[in-house]
């Protein structure tokens, strides 16, 4: 690496490294104000905070990695330009790639570096800062927690190889609706369905309502005269609604490869829109640390424009903050198509990566 890329490379992690600490801290900061009162009531040790708020730190070096990249591009590159040093670079014959590839580089790096930490440490992390927050922190409000949300979408693998779809779980009214349960055997090959509209929770059992029960032969064929229709059957399941209550799906705890055996397993319940928004979501893990180098190619051309300098340091702020907050609405539409069933889950998650780009061809092109 030349003089000329260790210097603006080096500039780059500067600022990158200080952006990503005021983000963490100020998160820490804001959570820390919303959580006083469940600190100070529930006497929670030092620490416990300290673990709970450490373990945050790779959701959200994975989370504001994007916006602290542009910046930290943004900011480097201003300078030089405030100080002429880029029509310096230009004037020696240096295009705007040569000029640009230590942001490239650096762009590509934390990519790489955004891939493997939501691989490795941020679901572990999502999963440990949950457990901490539900039994050292809010244990003593959980216990008269009032009036819980219903969960929609629902599944998850129960007891003797039984597969669980639901609807909609209401743990106040101890409801469930849209139920599908598919029993496997050894091998995973369906051998029962059982379909209903509701159940309700007796306080021993689960009453189901309006369903049926399909019993299948090993070649995953349907038993014509083996079909039960019913009004009204209490089927022995051992889920109770505490327990389904810990069965909610968080996709955060999850890797790429976890998620991919977790929509296989859920291919033969029949759950389209859920297994949909999980195929939405496993593309959305793969396609979302590529921001990082896509809002760089955006940004760029802005900064190295020579015409008016004047300010444009403090002009790179606004002009991070409008690019990160438009890629982060476009991003969100094009996942909310993806799982509205409008858009495949493929082109979903890669639709705001795919736009950006587009948009920064064409500025590259038209500045320089």
């Amino acid at each position: 690496m030349r003089i000329l890329d260790r210097y603006v490379f080096f500039s780059i992690v500067r600022i990158f490294i200080s952006t990503i600490l005021l983000f963490s801290f100020l998160y820490i900061l804001i959570d820390a104000a919303a959580h006083l009162d469940d600190f100070i009531t529930n006497k929670v040790p030092n620490m416990i905070i300290a673990s709970y708020y450490a373990s945050f730190f790779p959701v959200i070096f994975v989370q504001t990695s994007p916006i602290a990249c542009l910046l930290a591009v943004l900011f480097s590159y201003s300078s030089l330009n405030n100080n002429n040093e880029i029509i310096a670079l230009r004037a020696s014959g240096l295009d705007y790639w040569r000029i640009t590839r230590p942001a490239i580089i650096f762009g590509l790096i934390v990519t790489a570096l955004v891939f493997m930490v939501n691989e490795r440490f941020a679901p572990a992390a999502a999963m440990l800062s949950e457990e901490i927050k539900k039994d050292k922190i809010e244990t003593k409000v959980s216990a008269n927690p009032g009036q819980p949300q219903p969960i929609t979408y629902l599944f998850f693998y129960g007891m003797n190889n039984r597969l669980y779809f639901i609807d909609e779980f209401n743990p106040a009214a101890k409801t469930l609706n849209g139920i599908t349960i598919i029993v496997q055997d050894d091998q995973q090959r369906m051998t029962e369905k059982t379909t209903a509209s509701k159940a309700v929770w007796t306080g021993t059992s689960w009453n189901f309502i309006s369903g049926q029960i399909s019993r299948y032969t090993p070649e995953d064929q349907i038993m014509k005269d083996d079909v039960e229709f019913f009004k009204e059957k209490v089927i022995d399941i051992n889920e109770s609604p505490a327990a389904l209550l810990k069965q909610r799906l968080n996709i955060n705890a999850m890797n790429i490869l976890q998620l991919k055996t977790y929509i296989k397993r859920f291919k033969a319940s029949g759950a389209i829109a859920a297994i949909n928004n999980l195929k939405v979501d496993l593309h959305q893990k793969i396609a979302y640390p590529f921001a990082c180098i896509i809002i760089i190619f955006v940004g760029m051309p802005f900064t190295l424009v020579t015409g008016k300098r004047k300010g444009l340091t403090f002009a790179a702020i606004g002009i991070a903050l409008a690019i990160s907050f438009l890629f982060y609405v476009v991003n969100a539409v094009g996942l909310a198509l993806g799982k509205g069933g409008i858009l495949p889950p493929p082109l979903a998650a890669w639709f705001a990566p795919a736009l950006f780009t587009a948009a920064g061809t064409y500025l590259v092109r038209k500045l320089f």
